[in-house]
């Protein structure tokens, strides 16, 4: 394939707006042209592994010609048609009634949508809706959690609790609250007698009670936080937060956006605590990032209110790609794959290999935590591993490290001095060990 010319491509941000567009990020880019497994491959045929999915979402892997051919037989048979209420498409029933068999406890009912901040988005809508239809109408505020990342479109982005992505945005919308995250490497609860997961579940209860629990519509929060780092809570986290929820009326909506399909070693990651939300959003690996695809799947208690509404007060939600025929093929096909290949298992496998070979980089002077469940996880590297003092951001370490890791062949990115890690779970025990040894040398050379 003729890819055209290097240094017109290079220059790209004359015509093309990218996401996070910043000038001074975007002076060498890696240009993919091919990928196979974990690979990928530049115009002047360099490879690297992918060290985390593309963006955390190429769960089975690239180059599945099974998800090509899925897509390709269903654009030629009914590329696309409205799911709207009054028609319908057979791609899109029997992925909602896979889902229905997937997800945990009474949740049986799916809305797609065409990716995960408007999936976050639906679930803040539709827990309002909840609320107005049973007459409480000012159970109207989301809770959300600091270092969360729930999406930039406006609703989500005030769910998200990452301060950079509110600037210059006209931001802080009425009804959204922040709390403290279970991040056990640097969240000191005020009482010392208290563990972090109890401590940071007792912030939720605090905040219900100082905005007053008639007020609080949602809770929402990746079962880990990815974006932010792979914060993965303490154990007696989410049950707490499943029954303070349960106590106070709340919602409870687990933004699976990233965990969801396999990435912590089940199908969604509440499982892996035994927790049932009221409502779980997804995208990314439904389809393995071939396609754009997202959802809400939602209990049956919520799932009656929308259907058992009187006419003038139905829920007044629609996307145009809303149960894409061809985006729930490709879902269906990619979940066939997940499932006949042993991938999430597999998943659970190969995630401890990576966690024990990244703890061997211990040894750096300046690696901080070390952190991760399943074939997702983080190094934070600080300046002072003792008082776990983190450098100056101007410096830019994390930033420095991912491009000193490019450099030799392994992509992923960073949160500020945190360096994340999630292959796609197809990854060979010899790329995994590649992958450590490349993001050594360069905390090593970056720290020195």
């Amino acid at each position: 394939m003729t890819y055209g010319d290097r240094d017109q491509l290079l220059r790209d941000d004359a015509y093309l707006i990218h996401p996070l567009q910043h000038s001074g990020e975007h002076d060498d880019p890696l240009i993919c042209v091919r990928t196979e497994g974990s690979t990928l491959t530049d115009m002047e045929g360099k490879d690297y592994i992918d060290g985390l999915s593309s963006l955390w979402n190429v769960n089975v892997g690239h180059g599945r010609r099974e998800l090509a051919e899925a897509a390709a037989d269903q654009i030629v048979e009914l590329g696309f048609f409205s799911c709207y209420a009054g028609a319908t498409n057979v791609p899109a029933v029997r992925l909602a009634n896979r889902l229905r068999e997937l997800a945990p406890g009474p949740l049986n009912y799916t809305f797609f949508t065409s990716g995960g901040a408007v999936s976050n988005d639906s679930a803040i809508k539709t827990a309002r809706y909840f609320w107005q239809r049973a007459d409480r109408p000012d159970k109207t505020k989301v809770i959300s959690r600091k270092h969360a990342y729930h999406g930039v479109t406006i609703g989500a982005m005030n769910a998200t609790g990452l301060e950079a992505y509110w600037a210059d945005f006209g931001s802080s919308l009425p009804g959204y609250v922040h709390i403290d995250a279970p991040y056990p490497y640097h969240y000191r609860p005020a009482d010392s007698g208290v563990g972090c997961g109890e401590a940071a579940a007792r912030a939720l209860e605090e905040a219900i009670l100082r905005e007053g629990p008639d007020t609080v519509a949602a809770f929402i929060g990746e079962p880990v936080q990815g974006a932010a780092g792979v914060i993965v809570p303490p154990e007696d986290y989410w049950p707490r937060i499943r029954e303070i929820c349960t106590k106070y009326d709340v919602l409870l909506i687990a933004d699976e956006v990233i965990t969801g399909f396999g990435r912590i070693g089940h199908w969604f990651g509440v499982s892996h605590w035994d927790v049932v939300p009221d409502i779980i959003t997804f995208a990314k690996g439904v389809t393995s990032g071939y396609v754009p695809l997202g959802g809400i799947i939602v209990s049956d208690e919520i799932h009656d209110c929308i259907q058992h509404a009187p006419g003038d007060r139905k829920w007044n939600h629609s996307f145009t790609y809303s149960g894409h025929p061809t985006c729930c093929a490709v879902g269906l096909a990619n979940l066939e794959i997940l499932e006949k290949e042993g991938l999430i298992e597999r998943c659970r496998v190969m995630g401890e290999k990576l966690i024990d070979g990244l703890r061997t980089l211990r040894t750096l002077p300046h690696v901080g935590d070390i952190r991760g469940i399943g074939l997702m996880a983080a190094v934070e590297v600080v300046e002072d591993p003792a008082s776990r003092r983190p450098y100056d951001p101007a410096l830019k370490i994390g930033g420095r490290i991912v491009k000193k890791m490019l450099e030799n062949g392994v992509y992923t990115r960073c949160r500020g001095d945190s360096v994340n890690f999630a292959p796609p779970f197809v990854v060979t025990a010899a790329e995994l060990d590649r992958m450590i040894n490349v993001a050594g040398d360069a905390i090593e050379s970056v720290t020195a």
